[in-house]
């Protein structure tokens, strides 16, 4: 069983480390992406209570309530 565990660990495959890095950068944008995904969603929603009061706080006015509109 050590030499199977011997010749496993002595493969080519494992001593390779070409693209290695093409591969992190991909799970970094994989996560970018999950993560950002996820987020921005209720970043939006936030954003917009916001909005809202201070429309409210300013008496209503926004563009159907400007003057002359």
């Amino acid at each position: 069983m050590n030499k199977l565990f011997d010749i496993t660990l002595n493969l080519k495959i494992w001593k390779d480390t070409r693209g290695q890095d093409l591969v992190e950068y991909a799970l970094m944008a994989g996560f970018l992406a999950c993560a950002s995904a996820y987020t921005l969603p209720q970043v939006a929603s936030s954003i917009s209570s916001i909005v809202t009061t201070v429309i409210a706080m300013l008496g209503g006015a926004g563009p159907n309530n400007a003057p002359g509109a």
